[in-house]
């Protein structure tokens, strides 16, 4: 009887029920098509991009494999579906499609809730008009790196390039963005696919249909992810929503209420914060619209 060798690798791609596992200590050069034991599905686990695993060699010659056991996660992301990630980048256009603020802030609540570090980086600067500006003001106090660039004229990609050194960085954003443009000014590897604008509802045309990692540079890798319009708050409680915008922190616990949630109690310190401009009001009203999101949301749980 054949003794079965052990490996320790991380899935680097899922398709139509294989995943796709690399050997991290590059001892084997090739990806192997593992499918997934049964006692996941019984236990209710699905493996994800980005997770270790231990897998065994089924079929040395056509590169298959059978995933044994998914080693323990340091996080996990429900939308993108990824596993064990450094950081995030979230990109967003000034135009064509049209940047959607209330989206970028669920990301950037998500992440924070997560303890997941991010960055924000707006594509199609070319494009961008008296916006860039605008942003920066609103964006200055969110506690997260900020890039302006052109992918199409490979302005600003040393910087992004230098911010993923070494980092595992899932991508996410809606469709058009440019994110696999992005991606292919990173690396010469592997081409993505990259795609139009909808001219009829002024939004991207989904070209990466997958997550999928993909290595840029010597030693940082990036999960490219399939685009989408919009994204629901992972759980969190309405009222600790106040502790993911870094711009509220100066004045919590300042407000002549202790328990305060900022939206028409008097003596607010974080309303008068943003009555004097220390806090931007485009931030604020994401804030109050969020936090109403997340009641309803409460709500509904017990009708």
């Amino acid at each position: 009887m054949n003794e079965v060798t052990n490996y320790q690798g991380r899935i680097i791609r899922g398709i139509a029920g294989f995943f796709y596992v690399a050997e991290e200590s590059g001892f084997l050069r090739d990806l192997y098509a593992c499918r997934a034991k049964g006692i996941f599905r019984k236990e209710k686990v699905k493996p994800l991009v980005g997770d270790r695993v231990v897998f065994e060699i089924t079929d040395e010659k056509d590169k298959e494999g059978n995933i044994t056991e998914i080693l323990p996660r340091k996080n996990e992301l429900i939308r993108p579906a990824v596993a064990n990630i450094d950081q995030g980048m979230l990109v967003f256009a000034f135009a064509s499609p049209k940047p959607n603020l209330r989206l970028l802030d669920r990301f950037l609540v998500n992440m924070r809730s997560l303890d997941i570090p991010v960055a924000v980086c707006f594509n199609k600067s070319d494009l961008s008009g008296d916006e860039e500006s605008k942003i920066r003001e609103m964006y200055a106090g969110c506690g997260c790196a900020l890039y302006f660039i052109s992918a199409i004229n490979d302005i600003g990609i040393g910087e992004i390039r230098e911010h993923l050194k070494g980092k595992l960085t899932v991508l996410a954003g809606p469709s058009g963005v440019g994110k696999s443009s992005i991606v292919n000014r990173l690396q010469s590897e592997v081409e993505m696919e990259t795609g139009d604008i909808s001219k009829k509802l002024g939004r991207g045309r989904h070209t990466t249909r997958r997550a999928e990692l993909i290595a840029v540079g010597e030693d940082g890798y990036v999960i490219d992810t399939p685009g989408f319009t919009s994204l629901e708050i992972q759980q969190i409680a309405k009222e600790d929503l106040q502790y993911y915008y870094p711009e509220f922190e100066p004045y919590l616990g300042q407000c002549r209420y202790n328990v305060c949630c900022h939206l028409n109690e008097p003596d607010c310190a974080v309303k008068e914060a943003v009555s004097r401009g220390d806090i931007h009001p485009g931030r604020y009203d994401t804030y109050c619209a969020l936090y109403h999101e997340l009641e309803e949301g409460e709500r509904n749980q017990y009708r």
